[in-house]
This record gives structure tokens, C-alpha cells and sequence, in this order.
């Protein structure tokens, strides 16, 4: 189990690392979806990784001020996050991220819209 941390600890930390400096574009499914969102997105949802591979988690506080602040400025760039191959490999559900909002009593999310196959709740 503490082994399990310390890599998911590992990972994230070398996400961040090479999200930070590659700016050819290691996330190309966040630019498709989101048009121009970059590489800040996914990062900056790193405190959500927990949440977003298990329904049952409470959502910290910080994730929730991370999700809301996106929603605000470029709402596509949250799905386009949701989606990207770094989420993906740091084991996040797309099908449990999209709720994240909903979790967060964000009143204004984008409730019906599609995420690729998910629909926001």
C-alpha cells in the first residue's frame, strides 16, 4: 500500500516535471479537445487524482477551487484535461472525473454537455 503511494507520488511529480518543461505538445488530445488549453490543465488537476479514480473519495477543497477556477476561464480545457493521456496514466477514470463537478456543488457546470463519450452530470 505505501509502496502504491510513494509511486503514485513518483509519477505525479515527473508529470508536473515534463508538463512543465516540453512545450511541444506531450498532451495532444488536450489541444484537439480543448482547442488551445496546453499543458496546464492536467497539471494544475494533480490535487484531484484521488477523486478521480474513485467515486467514493471526497473531493479536497483545492480540487474543487482548481475545477471551478477552469470552468470559469475555458470550460473546454476541463475535458480536455479529463481526457488527456497524463490522466490517463495516473490512473484517472474519465468516467469518475467528469462528476468531480457535480461533487463539488459547482453551480455552474456544464450539466448535459459531452466529454467525449461522458456526459457531465
Amino acid at each position: 500500500m505505501a509502496s502504491n503511494y510513494i509511486y503514485n507520488i513518483f509519477f505525479v511529480t515527473i508529470l508536473i516535471y515534463f508538463l512543465t518543461i516540453n512545450n511541444n505538445s506531450l498532451l495532444p488530445q488536450a489541444n484537439a479537445a480543448g482547442g488551445n488549453c496546453g499543458n496546464a490543465p492536467a497539471a494544475s488537476l494533480v490535487p484531484c487524482l484521488g477523486a478521480a479514480k474513485n467515486a467514493r473519495v471526497k473531493v479536497p477543497p483545492m480540487c474543487c477551487g482548481k475545477v471551478g477556477a477552469l470552468l470559469k476561464t475555458s470550460p473546454k480545457c476541463l475535458c480536455a484535461a479529463i481526457l488527456s493521456p497524463a490522466a490517463k496514466n495516473a490512473g484517472a477514470n474519465p468516467a469518475i472525473a467528469v462528476t468531480i463537478p457535480k461533487r463539488c456543488n459547482i453551480k455552474n457546470r456544464p450539466v448535459g454537455k459531452r466529454c467525449g463519450r461522458y456526459i457531465v452530470p
